[in-house]
């Protein structure tokens, strides 16, 4: 066994796709959405990417675009893991809703995910007609690992071109390979769910054990870049306790240092992925996530939860 399973084991792939608990597709969803998943050309010489896209039945005309970019420490998960807050994205928001199903490590490490991460955005952007979407709302968001690719995506725009991105949306993200914060230090081994032990093992697993850690692509780990200049405008949050906290709140000044527009906000007394305790500040924490996507997707209209 590798020193990365050690840390952070992965379930038998062999297992079903299930849902997160709470995160379930419902009648309504089905009843009220246009489900279906499609296989997109993937990057050159690689497989195609399967994604998964959620449309309200109700609504005609060029909605705006959320592309979801779904976590799991690089090496786990997938869209039907989140299926249920995808639909209620694309329900509460009226939005399209596009899920990238991307390559997991350690069977393809870095750059296989915002490889087809990137893949999937390019094919986006040439069938919005298709799509019946609106190219100048289309916003990015991610959880954890997935915070890590939406960043990266963002900077793989700017750098390679594509679709431009209104607006990115991390969550709890993953930023920085080095892994010296305090917070990093604070969640050791006896800290509950993802921990500084874990993430070790995320990111052997995700570069590989070999990998050259002196100059690591901004791509893999997005506070290692240069030029945080001519990024979208973004949406950062953090949790308390997570061990990723302080490189969540660290990549936000880099961006403001750069001129980018960014609200920042750390959910205080939450785990990594987990509500606070505290009930209102759970409540409160969804909250300004959700206004944060409605504005950003719907900049004419007043936001509110679902």
């Amino acid at each position: 066994m590798s020193r990365a399973h050690e840390l952070l084991p992965i379930p038998d792939r062999s297992l079903p796709e299930e849902p997160m608990p709470g995160l379930e597709l419902t009648d309504r969803h089905h009843s009220e959405l246009e489900i279906g998943e499609r296989f997109v050309p993937g990057p050159a010489g690689e497989p195609d990417v399967r994604v998964v896209v959620y449309r309200p039945r109700a609504l005609e005309g060029r909605l705006p675009i959320l592309l979801h970019i779904h976590g799991g420490a690089f090496c786990i998960m997938h869209p039907e893991s989140f299926a249920g807050m995808e639909a209620n994205w694309a329900l509460g928001h009226g939005c399209v809703v596009v899920s990238v199903d991307y390559r997991l490590a350690p069977e393809h490490p870095f750059p296989a995910a915002p490889d087809d991460c990137y893949a999937a955005l390019q094919w986006v952007g040439k069938n919005a007609d298709d799509l019946g979407i609106d190219l100048n709302r289309l916003v990015v968001t991610g959880g954890s690992a997935g915070g890590a690719l939406t960043a990266a995506l963002a900077m793989m725009v700017r750098d390679r071109g594509g679709p431009k991105i209104a607006y990115q949306a991390l969550l709890i993200p993953v930023t920085d390979d080095r892994m010296e914060t305090p917070s990093m230090a604070q969640a050791g081994a006896d800290t509950p769910g993802f921990n500084s032990v874990g993430a070790v093992g995320m990111w052997l697993h995700y570069l590989g054990e070999d990998y050259d850690r002196s100059s690591t692509s901004p791509y893999a780990a997005p506070a290692r870049a240069e030029n945080f200049e001519d990024l979208p405008p973004a949406f950062i949050q953090t949790n308390g306790l997570d061990p990723l906290r302080d490189e969540g709140i660290e990549y936000g000044l880099k961006l403001l240092a750069a001129g980018i527009p960014v609200e920042l906000y750390n959910c205080p007394g939450a785990y990594h992925g987990a509500p606070p305790l505290d009930s209102r500040t759970a409540g409160l924490s969804f909250q300004i996530y959700n206004a944060a996507l409605g504005a950003a997707l719907n900049p004419d209209e007043p936001t509110s939860g679902f």
